[in-house]
């Protein structure tokens, strides 16, 4: 009875309940580079897996000096550069962050970091993260870049893995009206995408994804302009409700059974929270059981105070494990 009632609390671990990560975050932390290295060369060509461990590590790697110090004593390693790349992009993006929305980034800056994603693509031709980098720092172009430009990573990175979910979110929020594109636009993405996806691929979620990024442009306002507050049925009107359907469908009905794996759990929230939104309590149920405590932020702090949201949306809709 007693565990029956203690109080339930998601856990926001950084690395997804991914272990093996967390302890390569910790020797980048402390320094050590060596763990990196070995995780990277044990994931081999696991695409998903190495795509969500390489955007993990380049968060920690941005604020120090581990993966600098493992490029100069192993210097032709291809892991090294490919994390370099990453690392830079996250650095750039920390600087955009510090200057403010709207204030541009010097160019130069922004080449130095395509010319590493370049040069990652180079050591190591068959890996699609340099090309998920380089649609990811496409954002910063105070412009954009030229369609030909984009299209042509986004080729090289689908010809690597047809259905990279994090390189097609890159792309996705660079269509996006808070980026270089428009509302219309990022939906005609997200559905094509998502259209073309095999049975139990993740990314039907782009849809989901798509509308979470237009409710955070309404809500939050975009270069002095007035943000909306009241968003009326953008969560739960007829057609949202049947894409988080349809999602539901297309990935977890062709999703292999079995617990969820690190790499799905960002997207897994996104769709927990478009089902509970959308009235779908069945459905946000059994995300919500294949989660477990596994929970991360975003897009649970858009709508209020993640911990709070997670809690009781799981809660409402009567999840037991």
């Amino acid at each position: 009875m007693a565990a029956a009632r203690r109080r339930f609390v998601p856990d926001f671990d950084p690395a997804l309940g991914d272990r093996p990560l967390a302890d390569a975050v910790h020797d980048i932390v402390i320094g050590r580079w060596q763990g990196v290295r070995d995780l990277l060369r044990a994931t081999g060509d696991d695409w998903p897996l190495r795509t969500h461990r390489l955007r993990l590590l380049a968060h920690a790697a941005a604020g120090s000096s581990a993966v600098e110090t493992w490029r100069a004593a192993e210097p032709d390693n291809p892991d090294a550069a490919v994390l370099r790349a990453a690392t830079e992009v996250v650095r750039v993006f920390h600087q955009a962050i510090e200057a403010g929305r709207g204030v541009g980034l010097d160019e130069a800056r922004l080449d130095v970091a395509v010319m590493a994603c370049l040069s990652a693509a180079d050591a190591r031709p068959a890996d699609p993260m340099p090309w998920v980098s380089l649609l990811t720092v496409a954002r910063l172009y105070e412009t954009g870049i030229s369609r030909r430009e984009l299209r042509s990573w986004f080729d090289e990175l689908r010809r690597r893995d047809p259905f990279n979910i994090e390189g097609h979110v890159q792309l996705l929020r660079y269509y996006s009206a808070r980026w270089h594109g428009t509302h219309g636009k990022m939906y005609d993405f997200a559905r094509d995408a998502a259209g073309a996806a095999p049975p139990g691929s993740p990314l039907p979620v782009l849809v989901q994804i798509a509308r979470v990024e237009e409710y955070r442009y309404a809500t939050e306002g975009v270069l002095g302009r007035a943000p909306v507050r009241d968003f009326g049925r953008h969560w739960h009107h007829e057609l949202a409700v049947t894409e988080v359907q349809r999602t539901w469908e297309r990935w977890i009905g062709g999703r292999p059974q079995g617990p969820a794996v690190p790499e799905e759990i960002g997207e897994l929230n996104y769709l927990a929270h478009a089902a509970c939104y959308a009235g779908l309590s069945e459905e946000a149920r059994l995300l919500f059981e294949l989660l477990g405590t596994r929970a991360a932020r975003v897009p649970w702090s858009y709508t209020g105070d993640a911990t709070e949201e997670f809690t009781r949306w799981r809660a409402h809709v009567r999840a037991t494990s």
